[in-house]
């Protein structure tokens, strides 16, 4: 009973957490509805109850994760470290990358694009396995930089060269949507499961740190797809002729209120993948029982249940409200008010990300309050509300996605060599778990619909790559930050500069 009772209790505070995190997306709705269009919106009672069931996934998947997922990755990696099992680990890895990929559905979507895009030239299942493989592999690498103690921003540096270098001469239908591969690869589930493996590796390796060696991976998992896509691209465009598609009803795959069990099956389906791979190697390569199993099987259910209340929710509450709204800003023909909600929408979204909140009470827990949860996500918010409106500012004046985001990227390479090297896995990892499950699909559809509506501009290729500047503002807005207090404590003198956490 007193486990149910404190369950329960965890439960509520959970709720009651994220109920103030999506506050301000329901303020800037309100804002925009009563200052500007001075009506209510239509379905406005659907709206509020999908932000409550928002809510409520986000409470049951949080829990989920800290009886579960957390728990069960972290025993397994430090089982395999301390045993030197490290031809059992690479496998582990490859599998968790691979397996928590092949079925993201922000992937399929993006994939899906990508074959209509080129008019068939790049098939849809090949680039899911392209992606699928790149991530797999590069959380092996991953795990052999913590073994060896490579420094990750010189691997940033050198990757993000590549990818630079590849955006210069690989097709403009591919670059956008290369970028965007890289941003949807990490999701709300697999971000948390590949923490929980980084910094299990860096707390049983002697000499690493949990803060610079333990983050990273969700970072290298960014960045390898776009290189992969990228290639996959150039390939493709050189020696595949179009071909002739032909379309499909996308409504049918929406979830409806009397789908209750295929959409649940359908979260099970996207879960089931990860927890496969974490049970085989717990049973079958380690050889153990699970310690707590009763409680991870109830973590595993809040996760399940948590994440099909979070798409219910979406569907009905987020998505519709924000189709609605982009709609409304097109048609009022004023700029600076459609960047302005392209700001405020993505700088709200980002609070409420369910994966954001687990990282950031990571790195608080890691580097002992010295890194504020709190200020990481206002951080990292603050960063995809401008990397947002420049991207809404390049559709509407039809810059170059290439030279923008290339500029960007530069800027975020020349910070990290000045920010220190301590923060910079975390800053990047950041980056990669603000496009998850709220902000993609609200980027998404704004990038779509402004794309849509100004005259000159092509949905599929001007339509995307918000993800892409979405991903880059927050490790941009990071470095910044932890460029300037580093000034700051240098010039007060050791006693301030003993505050941040030092390189090691």
């Amino acid at each position: 009973m007193g486990a149910e009772v404190k369950l329960l209790h965890s439960l509520r505070r959970r709720f009651v957490h994220a109920l103030k995190a999506l506050a301000p997306i329901l303020a800037v709705v309100v804002l925009f509805q009563a200052a500007v269009f001075r009506q209510v919106p239509e379905g406005a009672l659907s709206i509020l109850l999908g932000l409550l069931v928002v809510a409520v996934g986000i409470a049951l998947f949080l829990e989920g994760l800290e009886r579960s997922v957390f728990p069960v990755g972290k025993s397994i990696t430090n089982k395999l470290v301390r045993t030197a099992s490290l031809w059992k680990l690479l496998p582990f890895c490859f599998g968790i990358g691979f397996a928590a990929v092949i079925a993201e559905p922000a992937l399929i979507s993006v994939a899906d694009q990508a074959e209509l895009v080129s008019s068939g030239r790049i098939n849809s299942l090949m680039l899911r396995f392209v992606i699928a493989l790149s991530v797999g592999a590069v959380m092996v690498l991953g795990a052999i930089r913590v073994f060896v103690g490579w420094p990750l921003h010189r691997v940033l540096l050198v990757g993000y060269g590549v990818v630079l270098a590849l955006t210069l001469v690989s097709p403009q239908e591919v670059a956008s949507l290369a970028y965007d591969s890289g941003g949807v690869t990490t999701n709300v589930v697999t971000v948390p499961l590949i923490a929980a493996i980084g910094i299990g590796m860096a707390t049983s390796i002697r000499g690493r740190s949990r803060l610079a060696d333990g983050f990273g991976l969700v970072a290298l998992c960014v960045m390898v797809p776009m290189i992969s896509v990228q290639l996959y691209g150039i390939v493709v465009y050189q020696f595949a002729e179009p071909t002739a598609l032909t379309t499909t009803d996308a409504q049918g795959s929406e979830l409806q209120w009397l789908n209750i069990v295929v959409g649940l099956m359908t979260v099970v389906r996207d879960v089931l993948p990860v927890i496969a791979v974490v049970l085989f190697f717990q049973y079958v390569v380690l050889r153990r029982r699970l310690g707590n199993p009763i409680g991870a099987t109830v973590g595993f259910v809040l996760v399940v249940l948590g994440l099909y209340g979070f798409i219910i929710g979406l569907d009905f509450g987020l998505l519709p409200m924000g189709r609605q709204m982009a709609e409304q800003l097109i048609d009022t023909n004023q700029v600076p008010l459609v960047i302005l909600f392209g700001v405020l929408i993505g700088f709200a979204t980002t609070l409420a990300e369910p994966a954001l909140m687990a990282i950031g009470d990571e790195a608080e827990e890691i580097s002992e309050k010295r890194l504020r949860s709190n200020v990481l996500r206002l951080l990292v918010a603050c960063g995809v509300a401008v990397g947002i409106g420049i991207g809404v500012l390049r559709i509407l004046t039809g810059g170059s996605f290439v030279a923008v985001i290339i500029a960007l990227y530069l800027l975020a390479m020349l910070l990290m060599l000045m920010a220190p090297k301590d923060l910079v896995p975390l800053a990047f990892d950041l980056g990669g778990v603000t496009t998850s499950e709220i902000t993609v699909p609200l980027i998404t559809a704004l990038g779509i619909g402004l794309a849509a509506a100004v005259p000159g501009r092509d949905v599929l290729m001007d339509g995307f790559g918000l993800i892409a500047f979405a991903s880059v503002g927050p490790v941009i807005a990071v470095l910044s930050y932890a460029c300037i207090v580093r000034l700051t404590a240098v010039g007060s003198g050791p006693s301030s500069a003993s505050n941040l956490p030092q390189e090691s």
